[in-house]
């Protein structure tokens, strides 16, 4: 929300209401279908613990955790609840691990993608119409926050408890450790999503 913070203070109230629809966006919909792709991976490789827990659900409230939503509010980053996994239940754990995990991201690079068509779509065919441009900007954000979500869960991060991420998210937001590899790996995944959407669209 510091970018929410400075449209405000620039006075570009319209950008700063479709920055907070678009992680509204993002934690009601985005979230849950990505702690979903990885409960549903799991239980395709042959572990149902998520499915008994409740968590094979597109329901934002089985799968929200109050301070990371808040965080994504506040600063585009944050998280959910995990989805709880048995590694034992799979066949061969590593690899099960590994699908797993890797499921949740590219649920977001999904979501980026289709994203980002709306945002290509709506820049070439609204023309100078306000509410489009509008529409426009939202799909803009969701994609940018999508792909950087994706981005942030690729890292190599092991599975700490919640006090600890948070520690965490705050001592890499303020110190800005990891500022340039993610914001460099967001642009280049942004980049590459976008090279289908601009060939067909001729943009």
């Amino acid at each position: 929300m510091i970018s929410i913070f400075r449209y405000i203070q620039q006075g570009e109230y319209l950008l700063a209401v479709i920055a907070v629809l678009s992680r509204c966006f993002v934690v009601f919909c985005c979230l849950p279908i990505h702690e979903l792709a990885h409960g549903l991976m799991a239980h395709l490789l042959g572990d149902d613990t998520a499915k008994r827990e409740g968590r094979l659900s597109l329901n934002p409230f089985a799968h929200l955790n109050p301070i990371g939503t808040v965080m994504i509010f506040l600063f585009g980053i944050g998280y959910a609840n995990p989805v709880p996994i048995n590694p034992r239940n799979f066949k061969n754990e590593k690899g099960g691990m590994a699908l797993t995990a890797f499921a949740g991201p590219l649920a977001n690079i999904l979501m980026g993608f289709v994203s980002v068509w709306g945002y290509f779509i709506l820049a070439k065919f609204a023309g100078n119409s306000a509410v489009g441009s509008a529409i426009a900007y939202f799909f803009l954000y969701s994609a940018q926050i999508n792909v950087m979500l994706a981005v942030f869960n690729l890292f190599p991060i092991p599975p700490l408890d919640e006090r600890y991420i948070m520690i965490g998210l705050m001592i890499l937001l303020f110190t800005g450790i990891l500022d340039t590899p993610i914001s460099f790996l967001t642009s280049k995944l942004l980049n590459f999503i976008s090279l289908l959407p601009r060939l067909v669209l001729h943009i």
